[in-house]
């Protein structure tokens, strides 16, 4: 004869319905906890809602149709903005006197302390031409394209930048609204760097793919 086994062997207690809800309810706590202290303090998600990075970055005012990249928020707590860094950045006082409230995206182009000008659309740095091979062919860098804000615009002459502020410019010269116009971007408001396109798909990887100034 077979020996019966007890049921408090055999089964395991069942939760009751609030015990699932409050681990639930915890769960989702976490996750959003998490997720927000990801999109803080290290990287966040973005799209391009204009034009002013072709051809590096494809920008539209319809997010399903431009390229999205990840920010990353957390290497420029330990180091600072390099040359040819894209930087997402919040607008400046100049900007915010235009009523501009949205985060731009521009390419880092002269460090703290450099002597800038602009000569027959070309950049210079300390009187030396720049190489800008993520250029579209035919682009000029000059200041007819700064129509408002600021006038004379910024580069207008040769300008030394300030320590603990970058200048910056759209990839898209002869359509850009950049510090040509209204001037140098605070380190302060740098939100982090574009490093990785992850739409669309058949673009998925990091951005500059090979150095630029070498």
């Amino acid at each position: 004869m077979q020996n019966q086994v007890s049921d408090n062997n055999s089964r395991h207690p069942q939760p009751s319905n609030s015990s699932w809800l409050a681990e639930l309810s915890r769960t989702v706590v976490l996750s959003i906890v998490l997720a927000l202290g990801i999109r803080t303090f290290v990287a966040e998600a973005r799209w391009i809602p204009s034009g002013s990075m072709e051809p590096t970055l494809h920008g539209t005012p319809n997010q399903w149709e431009a390229d999205k990249i990840i920010v990353d928020k957390l290497s420029y707590k330990f180091s600072n903005p390099q040359r040819g860094d894209i930087v997402v950045f919040s607008p400046t006082q100049e900007l915010q006197k235009e009523q501009y409230q949205d985060a731009f995206i521009k390419r880092v182009i002269a460090l703290p302390g450099e002597k800038v000008e602009l000569r027959n659309g070309k950049v210079y740095i300390d009187n030396k031409g720049l190489s800008e091979k993520y250029l579209a062919t035919g682009q000029r860098t000059a200041i007819d394209v700064c129509t408002s804000g600021q006038q004379p615009p910024f580069l207008s002459q040769p300008v030394t930048i300030p320590a603990n502020s970058y200048l910056v410019l759209g990839d898209n010269r002869n359509s850009s609204y950049d510090s040509r116009c209204w001037g140098v971007v605070p380190r302060e408001n740098i939100i982090g760097r574009a490093v990785i396109r992850f739409w669309p798909l058949n673009q998925v990887g990091g951005i500059d793919k090979s150095p630029l100034y070498r």
